[in-house]
């Protein structure tokens, strides 16, 4: 089957809202989809990847320049 993956953009989403948003559309996603999530570096980076890791989430970053970064999160079963 074929992973779908969804893009959440949090760009100029302050902390902690840009975390309560990653996790409300982690809960959505089906098994086979993807969630991408495009941010601002610094603070919310760090938030966001430190609430994943709490979660057991596996990421990786697909594309960062000096203001954002963008990484697909796994959704393992």
């Amino acid at each position: 089957m074929k992973k779908v993956s969804k893009l959440l953009d949090l760009e100029s989403i302050p902390c902690p809202l840009n975390v309560v948003k990653c996790k409300l559309a982690l809960e959505k996603l089906s098994l086979n989809e993807t969630l991408i999530v495009h941010l601002d570096k610094g603070e919310p980076e760090i938030m966001v990847k430190r609430a994943l890791k709490e979660m057991k989430y596996f990421f990786k970053t697909i594309e960062e320049n000096q203001k954002t970064i963008k990484f697909i999160i796994l959704h393992e079963s």
